[in-house]
């Protein structure tokens, strides 16, 4: 993390934590130092916008044909061995795009070895999986559907049974006007469709946005050490509230993580994705293991929960938070929801 990041990451403290920790949000002088605060703190603020657009790479531009197509795939059981896995049964909408589950399951019953990450906001996001082995969503799409234990369906028969569909013919004719059908252009529709899955408007973006009510005093006040005592924000930095880094949080088990990738990266040992933040309070259980069920074992993991070894990452210390404090950041985490529209499976071409 730069050093100017971190300027402004911890120099806001006073006003700020002046407002929404020593006093009720309703008290005048609790008003005037937030307004004050505001000040301090805009730069910071900026920091958790939201973009307006959704990148896509050059090559591989969002187009809504291309989107429906890559939807239709997403959601399609005929792309895995046994003809009941679809993308979609791991990455449930209903579920935070998870599936709710603290270990993954693939094709005839298969146990993964680990949870499934949820797909939101992906766009922005490089590289892919826990331990980072895909590039692109474009790699990542590819990777389950060939995968024995996930989907099991090697990418010459995925082509194979696409092509054999004649509305999948049409559509991708419409997609990819004159190119034939391959596994590149099936990844392309599909990381084309992931790209479209954004979380949306939350209470947090309505507060940074400038309503003062839109989130508690105790969510407030979560938000200050989110950013300053509990050093969340060193690794969950940005509107995403991931910095996209592979980081040791002191998890038990044996898994290397990233440092499967990278073994000769001894810091890298088990260092696994920093996942988002956004609907966190939706998508339990957590970590990459799915060891814990709830958002309040998450902070106390923190807190003082974390097994110490040589590859820890530095962030990863005693906090000392108080139960208060504990308490205000879930109720800052929770702010970070949005109510998203419901998502209709489409119906499959044939």
């Amino acid at each position: 993390m730069s050093g100017t990041k971190r300027e402004r990451r911890y120099a806001f403290g006073g006003l700020l934590a002046l407002a929404v920790i020593t006093a009720p949000l309703a008290s005048p002088h609790a008003h005037a130092a937030m307004t004050a605060g505001r000040a301090q703190i805009a730069k910071l603020m900026d920091l958790y916008r939201r973009p307006a657009d959704i990148p896509a790479p050059p090559d591989n531009p969002i187009t809504p044909a291309k989107a429906a197509l890559g939807q239709a795939l997403f959601f399609d059981p005929r792309l895995s061995g046994s003809g009941v896995i679809s993308c979609a049964s791991c990455h449930n909408p209903s579920l935070g795009w998870q599936d709710g589950l603290a270990k993954g399951v693939g094709d005839h019953g298969a146990r993964l070895a680990r949870r499934t990450p949820t797909i939101l906001n992906l766009a922005w996001s490089t590289p892919l999986f826990w331990d980072g082995r895909a590039a692109t969503l474009e790699d990542q799409a590819k990777v389950p559907m060939a995968a024995g234990a996930e989907m099991n369906l090697p990418h010459a028969k995925v082509v194979a049974q696409v092509k054999a569909i004649p509305g999948y013919r049409a559509a991708f004719a419409a997609a990819f006007p004159g190119q034939d059908i391959d596994i590149e252009k099936i990844a392309e529709a599909i990381a084309t469709y992931e790209r479209t899955v954004v979380s949306g408007r939350s209470r947090f973006d309505a507060w940074i946005g400038g309503d003062d009510g839109a989130i508690s005093a105790a969510a407030q006040r979560g938000f200050v050490l989110f950013n300053t005592t509990a050093q969340c924000a060193s690794c969950h930095s940005g509107w995403r509230f991931t910095d996209d880094g592979f980081h040791d949080i002191g998890l038990a088990g044996d898994d290397p993580g990233r440092g499967g990738i990278l073994p000769k990266l001894a810091i890298l040992d088990h260092a696994f994705k920093t996942p988002t933040l956004r609907n966190v309070a939706d998508r339990p259980p957590y970590m990459h293991d799915g060891s814990m069920r709830t958002l309040e074992e998450v902070v106390d993991h923190y807190d003082h929960g974390f097994i110490r070894r040589p590859s820890l990452a530095d962030q990863i210390k005693p906090l000392g938070l108080s139960a208060q404090d504990r308490a205000d950041l879930i109720a800052f985490l929770r702010t970070l929801s949005s109510h998203d529209a419901a998502v209709v499976a489409p119906t499959l071409p044939h």
